[in-house]
């Protein structure tokens, strides 16, 4: 029998000796340093870079898709992101002098603005016109909800900056920023948001319940594409009542997911998210979660969160980072552990996937078409509150729906969670963000109406 033939038969053990060569990883969706493919891709995006809160009177060394930058923010608290070697001999800018206007290497003086221009080089003769002969790099910066964002693809192509509808909703909305230090490659983080069985055993059913008891019920699952990436769609039975969720992957890096501490015991329509998060590439094996904790009375109505434990390399719920003792984390692992554990960057050719690993490998595809330019991304947007957003499908829904003897439970729950995504991508047609709520709302009202009437389950069913 060939080693081939006998690493893939089910009928010996032992066969450590014929899988111990580890194939390469997929290049073409791990790597991102400059003239790769997913790092080419990755540049077209604005990413966080940074907390407002990691950039005061000093500069912040930094290093996003391979590329070693400072981010500093000048005596007119404006924010900048350059190269961070200064183009005169080289010397870092984190030890940089934030200046009125822009920053001064601590080597010769020389000044550099936000934007890359030289402004001064005090050490040549006043006539002297090297400043005016080249710029230093830089790359576009905003500042928003605490984060810092860098724009690092052609200057030509810079996209509007995205806002999501989640922002604006419910009107007492708190984001609080936080990052996550991952040592890893940035797709294994990013495609386990597109993963919801992994929450049923990893948060739930192995060690500690890490949220809430409903997590360990196996959902009924599906996913679906969307113009600017994908989302699952899971409904759970939780007594009398249908628990329907969905999260969602938008292109390239971002993921928006429902409330934590979810008890589904009585109706709640269209409640939004508790988490918007940013994978950021630092190089092919090394990552960044920036994140956004949304704080609200709907999303967390009991109040278990806690806005204090919101930050640099932390956030406020377990298993998200590789703080933790050891033995902690082998005890009772979270995210980091079986995301980080998978090498520093997961071999694909070496994983034998299931069934529920087909939003993993909707994911990868939807990843590769849009890198090889075989998919454009189409971005819904509406408008509210005087700003363009983006419409985004991330929410927990709870309707009562009690269970039948007659009808296939399974089945029932398939199909009122189909009828609620269905009611609330209906909303897309309301340009007005506030009236799509109320709109979605309403249609939720009469699935669960609808639902709770036998003749009409068994008509549908």
């Amino acid at each position: 029998m060939a080693v081939q033939e006998q690493s893939r038969s089910g009928d010996n053990a032992y066969v450590g000796d014929y899988r111990r060569n580890v194939p390469g990883e997929d290049a073409e969706l791990t790597h991102v340093g400059p003239n790769t493919p997913c790092g080419e891709f990755m540049r077209r995006y604005w990413h966080p870079v940074a907390l407002s809160s990691d950039v005061s009177d000093l500069p912040l060394a930094v290093r996003i898709l391979g590329e070693d930058l400072v981010v500093f923010r000048d005596k007119a608290n404006r924010v900048g992101v350059l190269h961070r070697h200064c183009s005169h001999r080289g010397t870092s800018l984190e030890y940089g002098i934030p200046s009125d206007q822009g920053i001064r290497c601590c080597y010769h003086g020389w000044l550099f603005d936000v934007d890359g221009r030289i402004l001064e080089t005090p050490g040549e003769p006043p006539d002297s016109r090297l400043k005016d002969s080249f710029v230093h790099g830089a790359y576009p910066a905003e500042e928003r909800h605490g984060l810092i964002f860098a724009y690092m693809g052609p200057p030509d192509e810079i996209p509007e900056f995205p806002v999501f509808d989640t922002y604006l909703t419910p009107a007492n909305n708190r984001l609080i920023p936080y990052s996550l230090w991952q040592p890893c490659n940035w797709l294994q983080i990013r495609e386990n948001g597109m993963d919801p069985i992994h929450a049923v055993f990893l948060h739930s059913r192995l060690t500690e319940v890490h949220f809430t008891e409903p997590w360990a019920s196996m959902p009924v699952y599906e996913f679906f594409e969307t113009g600017d990436g994908m989302h699952y769609l899971t409904t759970r039975r939780v007594g009398e009542f249908l628990w329907i969720r969905s999260a969602q992957f938008t292109l390239p890096n971002i993921g928006q997911t429902g409330g934590l501490w979810e008890e589904a015991t009585e109706s709640k329509y269209f409640g939004r998210v508790s988490l918007t998060r940013w994978v950021v590439p630092v190089d092919d094996t090394n990552s960044w979660i920036f994140g956004l904790r949304h704080f609200n009375d709907v999303v967390d109505p009991e109040h278990q969160g806690r806005e204090e434990e919101c930050g640099h390399d932390s956030v406020d719920f377990v298993g998200q980072d590789g703080n933790r003792p050891y033995a902690e984390r082998q005890r009772n692992p979270g995210d980091w552990d079986a995301q980080v554990s998978q090498r520093p960057i997961a071999v694909h050719d070496l994983e034998h996937r299931g069934s529920t690993d087909v939003g993993v490998a909707m994911l990868r595809r939807i990843v590769r078409e849009t890198i090889r330019g075989e998919k454009t991304p189409v971005i819904p947007t509406g408008m509210a509150a005087g700003n363009e957003v983006m419409y985004t499908y991330s929410y927990d829904t709870v309707l009562r729906v009690p269970a039948r003897d007659d009808l296939d439970d399974e089945e029932v729950q398939r199909e009122v969670g189909r009828r609620v995504m269905e009611a609330i991508k209906s909303g897309d047609a309301v340009s007005d963000a506030e009236a799509r709520e109320a709109q979605i709302v309403e249609c939720l009202k009469e699935i669960e109406a609808g639902a709770s009437r036998r003749s009409e389950i068994k008509s549908e069913a």
